[in-house]
């Protein structure tokens, strides 16, 4: 099935299964603003523990906060986002489209890839197990050609990011030829950059208002805040802050469902550490944060390291982990180390001193840092495209089922009663009103019990409880496990560690050790 295809199955199974939904839909919505619907809230909460318990309680060393979402305004002028926060955007002026430049050539750049990777994979099938993949690389003419165009496309990118020359990337747009994917048209502007920061009044009259702006990523509460935090906690470096938390930007070019938005909520560690150490320590969070993803079971080979062509301007190293979602792979967390940018600043601007003093060393400094950040609507997105799976059966119909990790499933068990008189639904009432405690559970008694069974497969409910006849005799009940679909009769006193034992986030912490 194609990429897009895919994706489009996806967005319209979040809606029909009270995932995600189109914000203010019946007022036709808001563009690259959502909702998220009954199961899309208890998937994230789950995303949420599952990070936040892996930072928490796996390292002594990391402590939470929750900082204010408005700040003092001279807060981002301290940390350059007033004045640099900005992208490279250009127009098409047939279909009156906006793309961001940067964008536009990456994805030149991941076609000739393809095109370099579809020749070795027809060679790959044309000479069989004597294929040396290698060899062909370094000698084929065609493949040869292919990447040479693309290095030089990739050199002359690279520099004009980093040198930020807006028209030598339009020029590179011209020069290959790209097109406007709505029009087909190459008839582009020139390439402009656009401030990303949205703004609002804060006071009691307009004569007093006060401009504050809507904080466009949650790292700066974090760094106004590591001395209290420090202090107060009695923390010695290395040590860490995480936060979960709302930013707004005002993406110009917003797609893609839930990929880029203007309202998403950042989960995000700043790791202090001592000068000189940082690149080892940004070394140690590229391994500790991939092992995080792929302790979720959605295939090593769909994740990989993209190191930045640029990097911001407070940054000694960067990269993303991304993963291999139905539109290509895109990011889903950064990895930076910051180096003392943000401090200093934040102590030039504010006139207080933000040292810390090191017992060991006997000498004060400024502390580096190294951050984490994950875009959770993005995680959330790369979660539901990786479960998402459509099964043909032996009896020749198709099923949809979420194959999340059940740890992280919206709905850890369905009681379901065989049938609706004969004092099932009451047993079946008392066996939820006993799991409720601890597993998120859902009644359902409409419809026969294999149709049950496929709506519980279409949210990814990881266990299915049926309650028949047999139950009140004996207070045995048969649980249906989701992806394999089989069945077994258990007690209703085992229940509960049965659900237990895999649908806990502590199943998934310990694959992190």
């Amino acid at each position: 099935m194609a990429q897009v295809d895919v994706f489009r199955k996806l967005v319209s199974h979040c809606k029909e299964y009270g995932f995600v939904f189109q914000s203010s839909e019946i007022y036709d919505g808001l563009a690259a603003v959502y909702d998220y619907g009954q199961m899309g809230v208890e998937l994230k909460n789950n995303i949420k523990k599952y990070w936040w318990d892996s930072m928490t309680l796996l390292h002594d060393n990391i402590v939470g906060m929750d900082s204010a979402i408005f700040m003092h305004p001279t807060i981002w002028k301290a940390s350059g986002h007033t004045e640099a926060f900005n992208d490279p955007l250009i127009d098409n002026r047939d279909s009156k489209r906006r793309y961001r430049a940067d964008v536009l050539i990456e994805d030149f750049l991941a076609k000739q890839d393809d095109k370099i990777q579809n020749e070795v994979d027809r060679a790959a099938k044309r000479f069989g197990e004597k294929f040396d993949e290698k060899m062909y690389r370094e000698t084929n003419p065609r493949v040869l050609r292919y990447q040479e165009e693309r290095d030089e496309v990739h050199a002359r990118f690279s520099k004009a990011l980093n040198d930020e020359d807006l028209k030598e990337l339009r020029q590179i747009i011209i020069d290959c030829d790209i097109a406007c994917p709505v029009s087909g048209t190459r008839n582009w502007t020139d390439v402009r950059q656009f401030n990303l920061m949205f703004s609002t009044e804060m006071g009691a009259t307009a004569d007093g208002s006060q401009k504050v702006y809507l904080r466009p990523e949650n790292a700066q509460g974090m760094f106004v805040n590591y001395l209290n935090i420090q202090q107060t906690g009695r923390m010695a470096i290395p040590f860490g802050i995480v936060q979960i938390g709302k930013a707004f930007r005002n993406e110009i070019v917003a797609r893609q469902f839930l990929y880029r938005m203007r309202e998403f909520e950042q989960m995000e560690l700043q790791f202090f550490v001592r000068p000189g150490e940082e690149l080892e320590w940004f070394e140690e969070w590229k391994k500790i944060r991939m092992k995080w993803h792929q302790a979720l079971g959605f295939g090593a080979e769909n994740y990989r390291f993209n190191d930045h062509e640029k990097m911001a301007h407070y940054a000694n190293a960067a990269t993303d982990i991304e993963y291999n979602m139905p539109i290509g792979f895109k990011e889903v967390e950064g990895i930076h180390s910051r180096t003392d940018f943000d401090l200093k600043q934040h102590e030039k601007f504010s006139g207080k001193r933000l040292k810390f003093y090191d017992p060991e060393l006997k000498e004060s400094y400024t502390p580096y840092v190294v951050e984490t950040s994950i875009g959770l609507d993005r995680m959330f997105l790369s979660v539901i495209s990786a479960a998402y799976t459509e099964e043909e059966l032996e009896n020749g119909e198709t099923r949809v089922v979420m194959k999340f990790p059940p740890a992280l499933a919206p709905v850890k068990a369905a009681i379901l009663p065989l049938l609706r008189r004969d004092g099932l639904p009451e047993k079946a009432r008392e066996i939820m009103d006993e799991l409720k405690f601890n597993f998120k559970c859902q009644y359902d008694e409409k419809d026969s019990i294999g149709r049950r069974y496929r709506r519980q497969d279409a949210v990814g409910t990881p266990y299915c409880i049926t309650v028949d006849h047999q139950t009140l005799e004996d207070n045995t009940v048969t649980i249906r496990e989701r992806d394999s679909m089989e069945q077994k009769r258990i007690a209703i006193d085992e229940l509960e560690n049965e659900i237990s034992k895999n649908t806990s986030i502590k199943s998934l912490l310990k694959k992190l050790i």
